[in-house]
């Protein structure tokens, strides 16, 4: 099944912890409608903007799939409304390149940019919310010194 020109139920809940747990994830329902909404409205633009594969590296999580990779109670992506972007290694714009551009020029509900560097995140997380309002909510994922993720307020 298609969710958009060039992104696939299956490249969108791929997971190898699923995999290996025997765990379905297949977004279903109200999911894959979120999920058709945020391929239409986020990953299809970026992808046409860069004319160039985008990879996600993590996207729907059904409940079981989230508990298991111990993923937050109210993540987006058990909902079928997040990706995280991946470019680290691929052909084509870095993790910053996309993560400017989402912040420019689309509308979406949350965007991150997940630790790394000044320069560079090491992936970006995007959501999009069927039916809105989108918050247009940007932080940045950081560790304080005791090694837990903290979220700060995006600042350029």
């Amino acid at each position: 099944m298609i969710l958009s020109e060039n992104l696939s139920v299956a490249e969108f809940s791929r997971s190898d912890t699923a995999k290996r747990k025997g765990i379905d994830n297949t977004p279903k329902g109200i999911h894959l409608e979120a999920a058709k909404e945020l391929a239409k409205n986020i990953f299809q633009p970026i992808r046409e903007h860069f004319n160039t594969s985008i990879f996600i590296s993590s996207g729907y999580r059904s409940e079981a799939l989230n508990k298991a990779v111990k993923g937050s109670a109210t993540s987006q992506h058990s909902k079928g409304e997040a990706i995280d972007i991946d470019m680290d290694g691929h052909k084509g714009p870095t993790n910053a390149e996309v993560f400017n551009y989402i912040r420019e020029n689309l509308n979406f509900d949350q965007l991150i940019w997940e630790f790394g560097t000044k320069t560079n995140p090491d992936w970006v997380h995007v959501s999009y919310k069927k039916g809105g309002p989108q918050r247009k909510q940007i932080l940045r994922a950081v560790r304080n010194s005791a090694g837990k993720t903290i979220y700060e307020i995006w600042k350029l």
